[in-house]
């Protein structure tokens, strides 16, 4: 352990604190029309979604893992700081949200919201129906001309998976800036709680994205060309972070994370690894995780073409030296000190380890050294790990599963030991 308590050393040892979100508001909104607008693949059971992520919670506090709901801290910071809730409004109400017209009286009415109401529709969405604003058909276009159904805020659903919006790299936090416009929201609501809720606001931690600048609350204009989420990412130890260059991390905001981590010294080695861009991998801990110290489990088709690549500190500042590694396999045992990194592939024949992979197969999420957490369903994957010695603990995923994510991509580690 270190001396500062918020900050992730590690992707397998001991699990301290976590945060979740618990599925709400949002999925009710999700219909067959915009799911796939929303990135789900279908829509869910919520009542059994809801059973089956407070499952998973009871696991993980059984192990004694400290547990922090999402939309609670969301609440609470928006109730700590005037500061806190106006940022959020004027990060979300706009004259291109909501049109010119109502941006001040929406704003104004928000405002006035509690923390919990706030955050229940900043995550769930709000319609114009239900901010009743029908009077104002007189002066505003958009109220005039829209289905009073049509959304002043936007769902979040995604917001389930916790992993991606920020991500703890050792001592410090990225607040990333995601590759769908539709998940841009969930990370300055991540930054409004890393900003604003007591359990973070006098805490010393550092930012590595956004870094430039005094005010690194995350915002619109933090975007850009960025591009990069929590999935992709792995603090491995001793120094090296893990980033898959997937179908939503590029290799500019590789970069920018190097810089900022070299700078601070809390980092000596960022590995980038290839992962292939399509919907089946999404992120590079879709068919690659830690299980133990010395165990990972892979999807075989990943790692036969996984191009890697080793950024250093540069001579100057601000630069890095890149080069190219033998394998991936070999650049992990590298970075560790291992002599042999035991990788287990997904169980089952060529058609099993397909579906598997599909399913969150390679997904898991470790509690501890060698103890993680992934689906039931992915029998043979789960059967093979714990031959070769690992703890799984399983939990349904049957609509969990429905935005193809696992265990690892719902949760965000905000204070795990190193190994």
């Amino acid at each position: 352990m270190t001396d500062q308590m918020l900050g992730v050393h590690s992707e397998v040892g001991t699990l301290r604190k976590v945060i979740v979100h618990r599925p709400e508001l949002s999925f009710h909104r999700l219909t067959p029309k915009n799911m796939e607008d929303l990135l789900f693949d279908d829509i869910l059971w919520v009542e059994q979604a809801q059973i089956e992520h407070d499952a998973f919670v009871t696991v993980m506090r059984e192990r004694g893992v400290e547990v922090f709901h999402h939309q609670q801290l969301l609440a609470q910071a928006l109730d700590a700081s005037f500061e806190a809730k106006q940022h959020a409004i004027e990060q979300t109400v706009t004259h291109l949200t909501v049109g010119p017209a109502l941006v001040d009286v929406v704003r104004e009415t928000l405002a006035g919201w509690s923390g919990e109401k706030l955050a229940t529709h900043l995550i769930g969405g709000l319609t114009k129906e239900e901010f009743g604003i029908a009077d104002l058909e007189a002066h505003s276009l958009v109220v005039a001309s829209a289905n009073p159904r049509e959304f002043i805020l936007p769902p979040l659903p995604n917001s389930l998976y916790q992993r991606d919006p920020s991500a703890w790299l050792y001592g410090g936090v990225s607040l990333n800036p995601m590759f769908y416009h539709v998940r841009l929201l969930e990370t300055i609501n991540q930054s409004i709680i890393y900003h604003y809720h007591p359990m973070f606001a006098h805490e010393d931690f550092a930012y590595w994205y956004p870094y430039a600048g005094e005010d690194k609350r995350f915002n619109e204009e933090s975007y850009g060309m960025a591009a990069m989420e929590g999935g992709d990412m792995m603090p491995i130890g001793n120094g090296t972070v893990v980033i898959g260059m997937s179908e939503r991390t590029n290799a500019r905001t590789v970069e920018h994370i190097a810089v900022s981590m070299f700078a601070a010294g809390a980092a000596e080695r960022i590995i980038a690894v290839h992962v292939p861009k399509s919907r089946s991998y999404m992120h590079l801990d879709t068919v690659f995780t830690f299980l133990d110290v010395d165990k990972a489990t892979a999807y075989p088709p990943f790692l036969e073409t996984a191009t890697t690549y080793s950024l250093r500190p540069g001579d100057k500042e601000g630069t890095t030296e890149v080069h190219r590694d033998t394998s991936f396999a070999a650049a992990l045992q590298e970075a560790l000190g291992l002599t042999r990194l035991e990788i287990i592939p997904t169980g089952g024949d060529d058609y099993q380890m397909t579906r598997e992979q599909w399913d969150s197969a390679n997904n898991f999420f470790a509690l501890s050294p060698g103890v993680v957490i992934g689906y039931h369903k992915n029998a043979f994957t789960n059967r093979k790990l714990r031959e070769h010695g690992v703890e799984v603990l399983e939990i349904e995923g049957f609509e969990l599963g429905k935005g193809r994510g696992g265990a690892r991509c719902m949760t965000c580690p905000i204070e795990r030991d190193a190994i």
